[in-house]
C-alpha cells in the first residue's frame, strides 16, 4: 500500500495549483439517467432507476443562504432528517445526518466520488462536505434512501448515501462574485475566477471567507476555503481534469443541554466565555464540594453555586473545534470502443484537527482548576478509484475498484491556563507545549473495494443486477497506551447483492423495486469503535465481533411530465448486529465498557415528494415520509444481565413523520420562495423515556436580478422565531432518563447578499 501512496502524490502534485475533478459518477450504468436537460428542473427524481433517488441541482442549492452547506439543501427530500444548532448547517458539533432512521456513522458521503468517510464529528475517515468544497462550487447532490448504489466508494452506507458533484468549468473569461452581510454579525464573501475555452482547457479558483458570531453566548465561528479545478481535453472524447480544496475552519462552541438545564437556564444559557473569573469560581466551588473529584482549591468560594447552577457540567469556561484540510484529487476519462468508457482517479487528503474543552475535571500544574483538555486528529489519506463500463447486447456492466489506505493518530492532551486571573489560552488558536498526554495512538486502515453491476435492457423492462464486496483490516499501535488496546481487526464481505428492476408503465410513469444488502466495516479510533475498550474487552470481542449489516427492499411508482413530476414509494430495511458499548460485567472488578452486537432493527416506511408548476412563474414542492423503527431486542451484556428493556421501542433521533412544503415563484427577474419544514417527536433515550417535542420551522428568500449581471437577495431563517431543539444526541443517547445532549436551534436571522458575474 506505501507504493500507492508514492504514485498517488506524485499524480496529484502536477495540478494541485489548479485542481478539482469532473469523475462524477462512478456506477455509470446506474445513474446514466439521472441528469436533465429542462433548465427549471431543479430536482431530478431517479428516471430509470431502479432505487429510490433524487437530485437535487445547482439553481435549488444556489437559492439557500450563500455559504449554507449542501447537507441544508437536502433536509427537503423525503426521510432525510437534518439537524444543526446554526442557519448554515456547517457547525459540525451540531450536525447530524440520519436518512430512514440509520445515523450519520452509517451512511455514506462521496465528492466527485472521493469518499468523505461518515462525516462525523472527528472524522476518522474523511471529513465533513463543508470543508471539501464551497456551495457555490456545487453542481449537484445525488441522494439514495436505500443502501445506495454499487459504486458508491463508501464501506459504511448501511441506510443512503449522499454524493456531492463539483461544478464543471464555464470554459470562459470572467469573474463570480458574491458578499453576504446579517444577523450576528454574519459576513461571507466569495469570488471565483473562470478561464479558459467552452472546447479547450478550462478551469476555475475561488476564495471563500464566511465568520458569524455566535448567537448566544460569546464566540465566533469561522471558515476560509480555496477551491480550485482544471479540466483538460485530450483528443476527441478523451479527458483530464483536476481538484483541489484547502479548508481553514474554527468554531467556538454551544454549550450541550438537557431537558432540565432548559427549564432551568432557559434556551439561551451558555459557556462562561469571556468571563474567567465566574469559570474559575465555579471550577472552586465544585473542588470544595467534591463534584470532580479534585481536592479543595479555594475554600473561600464556598459549596454554594451561583443563580441557578447546580452542576461543574451546567457551563464551561470555552469549547472549540479546529480543523484544517487539504483535499486533491485528479482523474482520466477515456472512450473504450463504440459505447464503453474507462475512468480512474487518484486522491490525496491531509487532516489536521483539535477539540478543545476547557475541563473543570483536570487541574493545571500551576494551581488553576481548571485546563484544556484536547482530542487532536492528525489523517493522512491516499487512494484511488476505477471504473469500467462496457456493453454486450442488451447487456451494459460497469465493473469499480477502489483502495485506500488512511494513516490516522489520535491524542489526548492537557494544556495548562497561565493563572487564575489570566488565561492565556485562546480556544481559536492551536495549541502547544501541552503539561500531560493521556493517551496517543496511531491507526492504520487499509481499504479494497469492488463491484460489478449488470444493467439489462428489455425494452420496457430493464434490470439490474450485481453486487459488491470489500475488506477493511483496522490496525491500532499506542505510542501513549494509557488503558486502550493494541491489536488488529477486520470486516471482510466479498458478496453485497443487489437487484432491481424498472418497468416503463407509460410515457410519463413507472413502476420500480429492489433489493440491497450493506455491511458497515469497524471505525479506527479511540473514542468509537472496537478500539474504544481496553486490552482485555478488545481480546474478547476481536474473532467474535460482527459487523453491522441491513438488508433494505423498495418498491415504488415515478411519474415524470412538463407539469408534475413525483415518486411514491414503500420499503423494508431489516438491520442486524446492531453495536453498541455496554459493560461486559460488573465494573466494580474492573471489567470494561465493550463494543457488543445487541440485536436487530427493523424499520417499516412510505415516502411521498413532487413539485408543481403551477404557471405564471409558480413552482409548489411537498415532500412526506413515515418511518416505523424499532428496536426487535432487549439489550444485555455478555453476562446475560439486562442492561436495557428497549425492544418494540423506537429508534432514537427517528422521527415518524417529516413533512416539507415550498412555494417558489420567479419570472427572470423577481424570484422567491417560501418553504416550512415539519419535525414530529424525537427520543434521546433507547426506553422513549425522554423526548424533544416536533416543530415546524419556516425559512424564505426573496430576490431581484437586475440585469444578466447583478442580482440581490434577502434570505429569513427562522422565520417566526421558533424556539426549539435542533440537534439531539450530540453528548450520545442513554437508556433512560434525562442527558446533557441537545442543542437549542438558532432564533430568527435576516441576511441580505449582492451577486455579480462578469
Amino acid at each position: 500500500m506505501h507504493s500507492l501512496r508514492t504514485i498517488a502524490l506524485a499524480s496529484v502534485a502536477p495540478l494541485a495549483l489548479f485542481a478539482q475533478p469532473a469523475f462524477a459518477n462512478e456506477d455509470t450504468a446506474e445513474n446514466a439517467d439521472t441528469s436533465t436537460t429542462t433548465t427549471d428542473v431543479i430536482i431530478v427524481y431517479g428516471q430509470g432507476q431502479t432505487r429510490q433517488v433524487q437530485e437535487i441541482q445547482a439553481q435549488d442549492i444556489s437559492s439557500l443562504l450563500p455559504g449554507t452547506s449542501v447537507i441544508r439543501a437536502i433536509e427537503k427530500l423525503p426521510s432525510v432528517n437534518i439537524q444543526a444548532a446554526d442557519p448554515f448547517g456547517n457547525y459540525e458539533w451540531s450536525t447530524r445526518v440520519t436518512i430512514r432512521s440509520f445515523n450519520q456513522n452509517q451512511l455514506g458521503f462521496t465528492f466527485d466520488g472521493v469518499p468523505l468517510g461518515d462525516m462525523s464529528y472527528g472524522n476518522h475517515n474523511g471529513l465533513h462536505i463543508s470543508r471539501a468544497v464551497s456551495s457555490e462550487n456545487v453542481g449537484s447532490v445525488l441522494v439514495s434512501q436505500g443502501a445506495g448504489s454499487l459504486g458508491t466508494n463508501s464501506t459504511g452506507n448501511l441506510g443512503g448515501t449522499v454524493e456531492t458533484f463539483s461544478i464543471a468549468p464555464e470554459g470562459r473569461m470572467g469573474i463570480d462574485a458574491a458578499a453576504t452581510y446579517g444577523s450576528n454579525d454574519t459576513m461571507r464573501g466569495f469570488v471565483r475566477v473562470n478561464a479558459g475555452s467552452a472546447n479547450g482547457v478550462r478551469g476555475y479558483l475561488s476564495y471563500g471567507y464566511g465568520s458569524s458570531d455566535k448567537f448566544k453566548g460569546e464566540g465566533k465561528q469561522d471558515q476560509h476555503m480555496i477551491n480550485a479545478k482544471i479540466v483538460v481535453p485530450i483528443g476527441e472524447d478523451a479527458a483530464l481534469d483536476a481538484w483541489a480544496s484547502y479548508s481553514d475552519r474554527r468554531e467556538q462552541d454551544y454549550q450541550d443541554m438537557s431537558l432540565d438545564m432548559l427549564s432551568r437556564l432557559g434556551s439561551r444559557w451558555d459557556n462562561f466565555f469571556p468571563d474567567y473569573a465566574l469559570a474559575i469560581r465555579v471550577a472552586d466551588i465544585a473542588n470544595n464540594r467534591g463534584d470532580t473529584g479534585a481536592p479543595v482549591s479555594n475554600a473561600a468560594a464556598g459549596t454554594v453555586y451561583p443563580g441557578a447552577i447546580t452542576s461543574a457540567d451546567d457551563a464551561y469556561y470555552d469549547a472549540a473545534g479546529l480543523r484544517k484540510d487539504f483535499l486533491a484529487h485528479i482523474g482520466l476519462t477515456l472512450p473504450v470502443g463504440d459505447e464503453g468508457s474507462f475512468a480512474i482517479r487518484g486522491y490525496y487528503h491531509d487532516n489536521s484537527g483539535r477539540g478543545l474543552w476547557g475541563t473543570p475535571y483536570v487541574a493545571s500544574p500551576n494551581g488553576v482548576p481548571l485546563s484544556m483538555r484536547t482530542t487532536e486528529y492528525e489523517m493522512n489519506r491516499v487512494g484511488a478509484f476505477t471504473s469500467l463500463d462496457f456493453a454486450a447486447g442488451i447487456q451494459n456492466f460497469t465493473v469499480t475498484a477502489w483502495i485506500e489506505q488512511n494513516e490516522f493518530n489520535q491524542a489526548r492532551r492537557f494544556y495548562a491556563f497561565e493563572s487564575r486571573t489570566n488565561p492565556g489560552l485562546s480556544f481559536r488558536e492551536w495549541p502547544k507545549n501541552p503539561f500531560f498526554t493521556q493517551w496517543e495512538f496511531d491507526f492504520t486502515t487499509d481499504t479494497m473495494q469492488y463491484s460489478v453491476a449488470d444493467r439489462i435492457d428489455l425494452g420496457m423492462l430493464t434490470l439490474n443486477l450485481g453486487w459488491k464486496g470489500f475488506k477493511v483490516s483496522n490496525e491500532a499501535t499506542p505510542i501513549v497506551a494509557a488503558s486502550f488496546p493494541s491489536g488488529k481487526i477486520s470486516v471482510e464481505d466479498w458478496f453485497q447483492p443487489h437487484a432491481g428492476f424498472n418497468v416503463e408503465l407509460s410515457d410519463t410513469a413507472e413502476l420500480f423495486g429492489g433489493f440491497t444488502q450493506a455491511t458497515r466495516a469497524f471505525a479506527s479510533a479511540t473514542t468509537t469503535g472496537p478500539f474504544s475498550t481496553n486490552q482485555t474487552g478488545f481480546n474478547a470481542i476481536r474473532d467474535t465481533l460482527k459487523p453491522e449489516q441491513s438488508d433494505t427492499y423498495e418498491l415504488g411508482l415515478r411519474f415524470n411530465d412538463p407539469v408534475f413530476n413525483g415518486v411514491v414509494g414503500a420499503y423494508l430495511v431489516n438491520f442486524r448486529n446492531r453495536l453498541l458499548s455496554a459493560a461486559a460485567g460488573a465494573s466494580i472488578v474492573g471489567n470494561p465498557n465493550v463494543l457488543q452486537n445487541v440485536g436487530n432493527v427493523r424499520a417499516l416506511g412510505f415516502e411521498a415528494v413532487g413539485d408543481l408548476r403551477l404557471g405564471g412563474g409558480f413552482n409548489l414542492f411537498a415532500s412526506y415520509s413515515y418511518t416505523d423503527a424499532t428496536y426487535r431486542d432487549d439489550v444485555f451484556n455478555v453476562s446475560g444481565t439486562l442492561l436495557a428493556a428497549i425492544k418494540g421501542k423506537t429508534v432514537v433521533d427517528a422521527p415518524k413523520h417529516l413533512l416539507r412544503g415550498e412555494l417558489g415563484y420567479d419570472d427572470g427577474a423577481l424570484f422567491g420562495r417560501i418553504g416550512a419544514n415539519y419535525m414530529s417527536r424525537r427520543f434521546f433515550t433507547y426506553t422513549n423515556d425522554q423526548s424533544v417535542p416536533g416543530r415546524a420551522i419556516v425559512d424564505a428568500t426573496l430576490g431581484y436580478r437586475f440585469n444578466d449581471f447583478i442580482e440581490a437577495q434577502l434570505n429569513a431563517t427562522n422565520l417566526f422565531d421558533k424556539d426549539y431543539v435542533s440537534t439531539i444526541g450530540s453528548g450520545g443517547f442513554g437508556n433512560s432518563g434525562d442527558r446533557q445532549t441537545l442543542l437549542v436551534g438558532a432564533p430568527q436571522q435576516f441576511f441580505v447578499s449582492l451577486r455579480t458575474s462578469f
